[in-house]
């Protein structure tokens, strides 16, 4: 099952989070890694910066059990898949996928 953001400008520089604190319980959230799905369906890991099919993974960050990710840029009508990977206190590692579509606003 895929999760849906709020639309995003391709003129916007936003945050967008996932919040895993009912998922987790009492475990805690210790690291994130996101992944951007490319034009050719290709699940890529993003760094700071990294640009891929023409969306911006600026940075990532976690607070408590919420893991956030900022994004610029973007193609018009472009609808992407990003998935934020987790690793738990406990070692368990986790994955949602979640869909961002660019329109202009």
């Amino acid at each position: 099952m895929s999760y849906k953001w709020p639309d995003k400008d391709p003129d916007e520089i936003v945050d967008y989070s996932v919040d895993w604190s009912r998922f987790l319980g009492s475990d805690t959230l210790s690291a994130t890694t996101w992944f951007i799905f490319d034009a050719d369906g290709n699940k890529e890991e993003v760094s700071d910066a990294e640009v891929v099919n023409g969306l911006q993974f600026v940075s990532g960050t976690i607070s408590g059990k919420v893991a956030t990710a900022r994004f610029s840029l973007g193609t018009l009508n472009v609808k992407y898949e990003v998935v934020c990977r987790i690793t738990t206190g406990n070692g368990l590692q986790y994955e949602r996928t979640v869909s961002l579509r660019i329109k202009d606003k």
